[in-house]
Formats: structure tokens, sequence, C-alpha cells
């Protein structure tokens, strides 16, 4: 089974895309899409759906995994993240692919052993568990995390 990760984010979504045969796990890619900050709004949120579609279409995986939405402080990064995060599910849908969604904490503790990991213990544990992985960056890791995460905790299908 292939499994999508994601990680959007209207800078730079990540993405993973990891085979699961079993309990063994195996690194297929993994990249970001990342969008021009000077860019109107529209053009960015096209930019990660086209980009996203791309990787679906390049790999076609089996079922995407994103982490649940969260509030931040500050309800501009919020809004936005939730639009990054509509054009990441629009992909999927539009290519009639199921999302899983797992909180952030699950996510952590499925790869690291503890809810509470830092950005760097998630990257150092992504790359044990699947060795020989080049990282193309920290959204590419969160994305491979939630991709692990959801190998362990979906429902097998």
């Amino acid at each position: 089974m292939l499994i999508l990760g994601l990680d959007p984010s209207l800078t730079s979504t990540g993405w993973g895309v990891i085979r699961a045969e079993g309990a063994r796990l195996a690194h297929v890619a993994n990249g970001q899409v990342k969008t021009d900050a000077a860019a109107p709004m529209a053009e960015r949120l096209a930019a990660i759906h086209a980009g996203i579609a791309a990787v679906i279409g390049e790999y076609r995986p089996d079922r995407a995994a994103a982490e649940e939405v969260f509030v931040n402080k500050n309800a501009q990064s919020t809004l936005k993240l939730a639009q990054a995060r509509g054009c990441v599910l629009a992909a999927c849908g539009g290519a009639g692919l199921a999302v899983n969604e797992h909180a952030a904490r699950l996510v952590k503790q499925a790869v690291t052993g503890t809810g509470g990991a830092e950005k760097a213990q998630v990257a150092a544990m992504v790359k044990v568990l699947l060795p020989g992985v080049a990282i193309a960056g920290s959204d590419a890791a969160d994305a491979l995390a939630v991709a692990i995460a959801d190998a362990h905790l979906a429902p097998r299908s």
C-alpha cells in the first residue's frame, strides 16, 4: 500500500510517499511544494493544488493522510493554514483519494513515542524508521511522519 503523507502550509507544503507492507515501511519519495510569498493568494493556492495533484498523478498512492487542523493563537495564520489545507484536500478529493486525518500529538507519538516531540526529534526518527532517506526539508519530514503514523494508526484496507 502506498500512503501519501501531507503537511499543508501556505509557504511550503510537505509531502511524502511511503510503501507499507504489514509492519514494514519503505520510503518512496518526498518533497515540498513552495510558493512565492510575494505572489497573490489565489496564485499561491493554485500552485499548492497543482503541486499536490502532480504528486498524486506521479505516485498514485492508495490513500493519503494529513494532520487535523489546529488553531494557532494568531487567527490570520490559522486561516492561511486552512486555505492551504483545503487545496491539498481538494487535490486528493479530485483524484478520488481517501484522506485519513490524525491529531498532531498522535502523529508525534506514533513516530517518536511521545506526543510532545520537537520537530528535530520527529525528523531524526523518520530517518531511523526509513533508513537511507534523503529528506527534502522539515516540511517533507513532517509529511513522512504523517504517512508513517497513518500506516500504524489507520485501519487496514
